[in-house]
């Protein structure tokens, strides 16, 4: 089996004892950002599997929105990332 040499981890645990691959991250062509995706590439940014360039650059983000995501994580969690919260919260 060949490797694709990678800078930095191939795998990271999460707090809650789930590992996170590099192959569980969504695909870079990705149009559909539901609330698991955003919060799975902000975890993999947090705790280390990919670096937070790499991120933007990968899934064409902006900072703005990709700081948008973590902040709705620490906020709210994963609920924080649905656009139906999202709006209520834009409202309030």
């Amino acid at each position: 089996m060949y490797l694709k040499k990678v800078d930095g981890p191939r795998a990271v645990r999460l707090p809650d004892g789930r590992v996170v691959t590099r192959a569980d991250l969504p695909e870079p062509d990705t149009k559909r950002w539901v609330a698991s995706r955003k919060a799975l590439v902000v975890r993999a940014v947090l705790y280390g599997l990919i670096s937070q360039n790499e991120a933007l650059k990968t899934y064409g983000l902006s900072d703005e929105e990709f700081f948008e995501w973590v902040s709705a994580v620490r906020n709210h969690g994963d609920e924080g990332l649905k656009t139906t919260l999202l709006q209520k919260i834009k409202q309030s």
